[in-house]
């Protein structure tokens, strides 16, 4: 749709935003703090929004902090992105029960509950096209992220608080929300700038009756995303790194990295464009049926490289210059980009603070080896 001019929401209205979003039987969900972080559950009153909340972030730190700011969405990110809304940690693919005429096969997709969800970034937005584009561009289209996908209502929001570990700006995914949602915020004291991205999501914005923005308020929401984009010190290099990163598939600074990483796949784990999977046949004890089970995987993981009982990548090196060379060359070839999205999380969440950033420029120093 063509872009539609915004209008103003005042603070004080933004529940009448969260009703419109539960009509219909939609379950709404947004962050809230739990347990020293920002997490995306299910809310029904503005008040469960953390206002006042700051997140500080370092490489392998994490944590919130506390203002009298009244802005809700004055942080960068948590652990979490709209990925576990479409690609499920853990789901039931198909059943089989067997009784005295045979086996039985079931497929499982069901029906998903419509979502709304406030409070993404670009940078996620940026992540979920490419996972529609893994599961749903391919030939053989996953019904279960599809019919989630078709369920999802996206409200995302301007990110004018980049964390000292987001890079957006330097991939082209932030900190402007500019496709892939619904209605976008953008967040100023007083209220929040609202700008429609699809025929539903204008109609929700129809029906709350607002006014334009005045200028003023324009302007600062230009002047906070520019502040945005110039506070980001951390940046991967312009242009496509395929070439790059695959000749130098031999180059020394992979063991540098494997002597400090754990291999635990938290990098993956909270990565918001990762969509590695392991599948499990779950019987029942007294073997009348059995579920196949889709979960989270991880290309750290040592069985994600077995074949035939033998783990092509069994030292973490390997491991670790897969998941590199795949996120940042790969993806070239198999969805026209990068793979990071520049949300930083793998930063923040590794447990020794690796730093995605200066991996990649140690590699790419001096010739490729």
């Amino acid at each position: 749709m063509s872009e539609q001019r915004p209008v103003f929401l005042p603070r004080d209205g933004l529940q009448r935003l969260l009703d419109a979003m539960r009509q219909d039987g939609r379950r709404c969900v947004g962050p809230v703090e739990r347990d020293g972080a920002l997490t995306f559950e299910t809310i029904t009153k503005a008040g469960q929004l953390p206002t006042g909340v700051h997140d500080r972030q370092m490489p392998g730190t994490y944590q919130l902090e506390h203002d009298e700011t009244p802005r809700c969405f004055a942080w960068a990110n948590g652990p979490q992105a709209v990925k576990p809304l479409t690609f499920a940690p853990q789901e039931t693919l198909w059943r089989v029960s067997r009784d005295d005429r045979g086996l039985h096969f079931e497929a499982t997709p069901g029906e998903p509950q419509s979502v709304a969800v406030i409070g993404i970034r670009g940078c996620d937005l940026a992540a979920l096209a490419l996972q529609e584009q893994h599961f749903l561009g391919a030939e053989h289209i996953d019904p279960q992220f599809g019919a989630r996908r078709d369920a999802l209502f996206i409200v995302a929001v301007d990110c004018a608080y980049p964390a000292d570990t987001c890079f957006c700006a330097s991939t082209g995914d932030g900190p402007a929300v500019s496709r892939g949602f619904d209605i976008a915020l953008s967040e100023l004291d007083e209220g929040f700038l609202l700008r429609a991205g699809s025929v539903s999501g204008q109609a929700m914005i129809d029906s709350l009756g607002l006014e334009p923005p005045s200028k003023a308020q324009h302007q600062q929401v230009e002047d906070e995303l520019a502040q945005a984009v110039s506070g980001q010190t951390r940046q991967l290099p312009a242009g496509n790194l395929r070439d790059a990163i695959f000749e130098r598939q031999e180059h020394p600074h992979w063991a540098e990295v494997a002597e400090r990483c754990l291999a635990c796949g938290n990098c993956t784990a909270v990565c918001p464009s990762c969509f590695c999977s392991a599948y499990e046949a779950r019987p029942s004890l007294d073997g009348e049926q059995s579920e196949q089970v889709r979960i989270w995987d991880s290309c750290f993981s040592f069985e994600h490289s077995n074949l035939h009982g033998h783990a092509l990548r069994d030292d973490i090196r390997l491991r670790y210059r897969q998941w590199m060379t795949h996120k940042l060359a790969g993806w070239h070839d198999q969805f026209g980009r990068s793979g990071c999205t520049g949300c930083g999380r793998c930063i923040t969440w590794c447990p020794v603070g690796i730093d995605l950033t200066e991996e990649v420029a140690a590699l790419l120093e001096g010739e490729p080896a």
